[in-house]
């Protein structure tokens, strides 16, 4: 018995998050199913972290422990052979036998892809949210600016234990215009609130079409959470399909 790290991509349109539920199609139920047929025998693979109904992942990572006699190749072709289209692992590494994908994180990344365009996009609009009015480049930059550091991100998601913090620390937060009218953030911390990203992007976008002012949300992010009584905010998510788990990261 060896314990085995998986990371996983899918494409999260059709499944209702990465977590396991009852009478619900989702990425872990579905690659506890492949598991079986390869004789997995324990009562539920480990994951590094939730994603909700609709996100994708290039870089979601998931343990399991596993009578493998094969190269770990092998493991890799026999996984991907029983798993859904939408779905895939891209890597295989045995790893020591208290390895946690969850708790041995050291930081996640983001993607969070949007294009402004006033018609409906159908292609494009699986994978990237349609904004409108469109979105001025130098304010998306700066609302970014304000996210680097240490701070209490409470207006920005929800605790993710009923006791935990809600500070986190972004090391990376970024945007890149990749087409005439397309936008890519990308954004790394050490660990991220429930939606956090999601809210992150909305609320970045209400600053680039002038509905917030770049001095409110840094000021929000000035405040502790003694103050955090009542968001100054409107309340919003960008839409799941848009963001992406890229890479779980860990010490080497």
């Amino acid at each position: 018995m060896a314990r085995y790290k998986l990371t996983l991509a899918y494409d999260g349109v059709n499944f209702f998050g990465s977590q396991k539920q009852v009478n619900r199609r989702t990425v872990q139920g579905e690659l506890e199913k492949a598991l079986t047929e390869l004789n997995w025998t324990g009562r539920s693979v480990l994951m590094s972290g939730r994603t909700d109904t609709g996100v994708h992942a290039t870089g979601q990572v998931a343990s399991v422990d596993l009578d493998w006699t094969h190269a770990d190749s092998k493991l890799l072709k026999a996984l991907n052979s029983l798993l859904p289209a939408d779905m895939s692992v891209s890597a295989v590494q045995m790893v020591d036998a208290d390895f946690h994908p969850r708790f041995d994180a050291v930081s996640r990344s983001y993607r969070y892809r949007l294009f402004c365009q006033r018609l409906r996009d159908p292609i494009r609009e699986r994978f990237l949210w349609r904004v409108w009015p469109s979105v001025n480049s130098d304010d998306l930059v700066k609302a970014a600016n304000k996210l680097l550091g240490t701070h209490d991100f409470s207006d920005f998601g929800s605790r993710t234990t009923p006791k935990g913090t809600t500070v986190r620390a972004v090391t990376r937060a970024e945007w890149t215009q990749t087409a005439e009218n397309e936008w890519q953030f990308e954004v790394q911390a050490n660990a991220f609130l429930y939606r956090m990203v999601r809210r992150m992007v909305f609320l970045q976008v209400a600053v680039a079409q002038g509905k917030i002012p770049v001095e409110a949300f840094a000021r929000s992010l000035a405040k502790q959470a003694a103050d955090k009584s009542r968001s100054i905010f409107p309340s919003g998510l960008a839409p799941a399909h848009g963001l992406t788990l890229v890479s779980v990261e860990y010490k080497t």
